[in-house]
């Protein structure tokens, strides 16, 4: 079992950034392939990125490729998103998640959740 808390959302004007974070417990957080995902009101869960156990390989959805990035630390047990150039569409609530292997791009393919924290991106 992997507990996960997300921190770092808020409200930003679009064009800023935040750097939101998921701190693990439990059994070893370096076991596990990340993802990140997020969804907005009426709409399914979305796919954002995700990198492997040792933060050597990330793959990033189109829509947000060359303005996100993921990352982890594990000595801190910390998974990364660093969101730039952030716009109005991005508005949704964020999701850390852990799996199994990598890559996985659809929630079900994910073991545990976070509880999320709400982004908003004003015009």
């Amino acid at each position: 079992q992997v507990q996960l808390v997300e921190s770092g959302g808020g409200l930003v004007q679009a064009g800023g950034s935040l750097r939101l974070s998921c701190a693990a417990s439990g059994r070893t957080f370096s076991m596990y392939p990340m993802g990140w995902f997020r969804q907005a009101p009426g709409k399914e869960r979305e796919f954002v990125a995700t990198i492997n156990w040792s933060g050597s390989n990330t793959y990033t959805a189109d829509s947000v490729k060359g303005r996100f990035t993921i990352s982890r630390d594990n000595a801190k047990d910390t998974l990364y998103l660093q969101m730039n150039s952030l716009k109005p569409e991005d508005t949704a609530v964020y999701y850390c998640a852990a799996t199994s292997s990598f890559p996985r791009l659809r929630p079900t393919e994910y073991l545990y959740w976070g509880q999320g924290t709400q982004v908003t991106v004003s015009s």
